[in-house]
């Protein structure tokens, strides 16, 4: 009995076990849950990661350019402002850019009356005033594709330009006549965005009224059809269809983000007339709209210095371009009075000022001597009356004659202390006016409305990412905000992921409305809805079919892919500068550094704020030891055509500054045929060269022009010049070999 009692016993605790061991489903399916979450957190973390380090590398080129346009515009402005001449021929070949006579013929009807429009036109054919099926026809003519006939432009811009003269700086609207009123942020040519909004929150009208804060036209390939569409809504409704500037409402910015070359490209005979009308049509837009007294937008955001009731006097006219600094020369500041209180902040300085009649043979060393105390200046520099530390155009390059280095291409590096810093806004300065003449003035306040962004810091600083504007605070916020009677600013001016976002407690909210604005997939556009209530209210969208198809994954990849291929241009075009970077490391010349060390390579040569040691793998290959091999930089590289006559040093300098010349090119091309003479060809580089201050020698400028005279009949098509200067990725060329071959 007692044994059979212990044998069953046994048995049941071993059941017991055996069922304690083995998991429950329910417990085998939270596990694999929780397995799964934790990957996919992980995953997700690494894609925000990718998605996020592929944003900064868009962002920096892309402000790096704006640096890059500003420097060149201030190049010129102090070319035509001090020197009679630059080799024979200087101002002459750039006062038509920066101070350009509009033709008094396209104030007079017989601008377009002149024009004679084919009956073979198919195109839409308005008549004035406009009318709903003019604009519907517009709308029609665009989705097919179609060109408007330059005489309606024409027409369209004369019939504009009157309009905008009669409209005040700041115009002021209120909810109380309509149920809702519609902001739209920056479209850059991007037809599809406009339609798509028009599409989702209906047509302007009275019941729909909009607001459109700047920037309609550049970088996109329909910024004509997106202008004209906008321009012709505001004439058949003005009072419900308002526009505001944007930076790049500009004639110089066009030059270089395509606006210029699309009107020369899709008006061959009237081009260089409508481009004269759009330049004063743009210097006519309203700088700002407020709602309800409540709400203030404005393209760019605001200063330590933004006054709207001076804002609202001046005549925004006369700024054609916020590059331009109105004229004053240098011997207009009192250089003598700066010095001395230079002197004052810096006891180690020594030197002494020199009188008036010293001034012309020791400018020279005056100059080099005031760029020294530039940087020290800049944190000194807020007793000034012109401003304390608001807006800043970067100073340009002095010509090579008076610095033999070039300026760094980043304002957050410091300063060659040969180079001459010439205060074209900057209040920051080596040279602070005491009184800023009035012109300036009213321009200094239009750069800051049209180029500021805002910071997440506390005060006002000269925005050196973008090279212009500056950087605004919570408290200038508050400020402006309390002495206006405000609650909320609304502005554009830079692609957000989401469309739209919010800043300094909600006061500040920044709307973009060009989707996909880096690549197919980066980024939302938006609009905002405003009610008499005056609570924001987002709408989201994205245009593109491709993407529809795409996974999350696939997008960011895609993204990540473009971003990456534009930073090993970048990095292509500085090939010389990183190799001898790299080098001061290699004492060995074993063609490895560590990634730390190439890192910092990077960052000090590109000025670039990026995440390099994230980026390495995607960059470089990578030794057994984990360290760097630097040449692997450059492997996937090369360039567009192989000109023998071109030195290496030469053929990196025109990778590099390929768009700055191109700019030079196009000013020069007076008729904008894409050809300029052999001459043509010599002034372009002596201009090239001082901004530079690259020291190019007149045989090796004959022997390059020799290269690419391709028929030799003494003209150089530079679209094939610049062709040739393009970085060529060899994987592409492969692929397209490849495909060339199976076809």
């Amino acid at each position: 009995m007692g044994c059979g009692a212990s044998v069953a016993i046994e048995t049941q605790v071993t059941r017991v076990t055996d069922e304690a061991k083995t998991p429950s489903p329910a417990l085998i399916a939270i596990k694999a849950a929780v397995l799964i979450q934790r990957w996919y957190r992980r995953y997700m973390a690494r894609l925000e990661m990718r998605r996020r380090y592929t944003w900064n590398i868009f962002q920096s080129i892309e402000y790096a350019g704006e640096q890059d346009q500003l420097q060149l515009s201030g190049f010129f402005s102090f070319m035509l402002d001090n020197f009679t001449q630059l080799n024979g021929n200087g101002p002459d070949l750039i006062s038509q850019l920066l101070e350009p006579v509009v033709d008094p013929w396209l104030d007079r009807e017989a601008c377009y009356d002149a024009i004679h429009v084919p009956e073979s036109y198919v195109g839409p054919r308005l008549t004035f005033p406009l009318s709903v099926s003019d604009t519907n026809a517009l709308l029609g003519a665009f989705k097919e594709q179609q060109t408007l006939h330059a005489r309606y432009v024409l027409q369209l811009l004369y019939e504009t330009k009157k309009l905008l003269k009669q409209m005040p700086n700041i115009i002021h609207l209120s909810t109380s006549y309509t149920k809702e009123i519609t902001i739209c942020g920056d479209l850059h040519g991007r037809l599809d965005d406009l339609l798509l909004i028009f599409y989702k929150n209906g047509l302007p009208s009275a019941e729909t009224p909009y607001v459109f804060n700047g920037d309609f036209v550049d970088r996109g390939k329909k910024s004509i059809e997106v202008v004209i569409l906008l321009f012709a809504y505001l004439l058949l409704y003005p009072d419900y269809m308002h526009l505001n500037r944007g930076n790049h409402e500009d004639h110089i910015m066009n030059l270089r983000y395509g606006f210029t070359k699309e009107v020369m490209q899709k008006y061959k005979t009237n081009g260089c007339e409508i481009l004269q009308l759009f330049q004063d049509v743009f210097s006519l837009l309203p700088v700002a709209t407020v709602i309800d007294g409540k709400v203030l937008i404005v393209h760019g955001g605001i200063s330590d210095q933004t006054d709207l009731d001076f804002l609202n006097v001046i005549d925004r006219h006369k700024v054609k371009s916020a590059l331009r600094l109105p004229r004053r020369r240098l011997e207009q500041l009192d250089i003598s009075q700066s010095n001395k209180q230079m002197k004052r902040m810096r006891s180690t300085d020594t030197s002494r000022s020199h009188s008036k009649k010293q001034r012309s043979p020791n400018l020279r060393k005056r100059r080099s001597r005031l760029s020294q105390q530039d940087s020290f200046a800049s944190t000194t520099s807020s007793s000034s009356s012109s401003s304390s530390s608001s807006s800043s155009l970067r100073s340009p390059h002095t010509p090579s004659c008076f610095s033999p280095h070039p300026s760094p291409s980043s304002p957050n590096m410091p300063y060659d202390i040969n180079i001459l810093q010439v205060p074209f806004l900057d209040s920051a300065t080596s040279i602070p006016p005491p009184l800023p003449p009035q012109n300036e003035q009213e321009w200094k306040q239009i750069v800051d409305i049209l180029w500021s962004d805002p910071k997440t810091q506390e005060g006002c600083s000269p925005n050196t990412f973008r090279g212009g504007g500056c950087y605004f605070g919570p408290d200038v916020t508050r400020r402006l905000l309390l002495q206006h009677g405000l609650q909320l600013i609304i502005r554009s001016h830079e692609c957000k992921q989401e469309g739209y976002e919010l800043c300094h407690s909600g006061q500040v909210i920044t709307i973009f409305s060009a989707s996909n604005y880096y690549e197919e997939g980066s980024n939302r556009g938006a609009y905002i809805k405003l009610g008499r209530d005056l609570v924001p209210r987002f709408y989201q969208y994205q245009v593109s079919r491709s993407t529809r198809k795409l996974t999350l994954t696939q997008r960011v990849r895609a993204a990540e892919g473009s971003a990456l291929r534009a930073l090993k241009e970048k990095v292509f075009a500085h090939r010389s500068d990183l190799i001898a970077g790299f080098q001061k490391y290699d004492h060995n010349n074993t063609g490895h550094v560590t990634v730390s060390e190439w890192a910092q390579v990077l960052g000090s040569v590109l000025r670039l704020d990026l995440p390099w040691r994230t980026l390495c793998p995607h960059l470089t290959h990578l030794a057994p030891d984990g360290r760097v091999d630097y040449q692997s930089c450059f492997e996937d590289m090369g360039p567009g055509l192989q000109l023998p006559q071109v030195t290496s040093n030469l053929a990196e300098t025109l990778f590099r500054y390929r768009t700055d010349i191109e700019i030079i090119f196009n000013i020069i091309d007076k008729d904008h045929s894409g050809l300029i003479s052999i001459e043509e060809f010599r002034h372009t580089w002596r201009l090239f060269s001082a901004h530079l201050g690259v020291d190019i020698t007149n045989g090796a400028i004959d022997d390059l022009a020799r290269s690419i005279d391709f028929n030799k009949d003494g003209s150089i098509d530079f679209t094939e010049f610049l062709e040739a200067f393009r970085v060529v990725h060899k994987l592409d060329s492969k692929d397209q070999q490849l495909k060339t071959s199976g076809e």
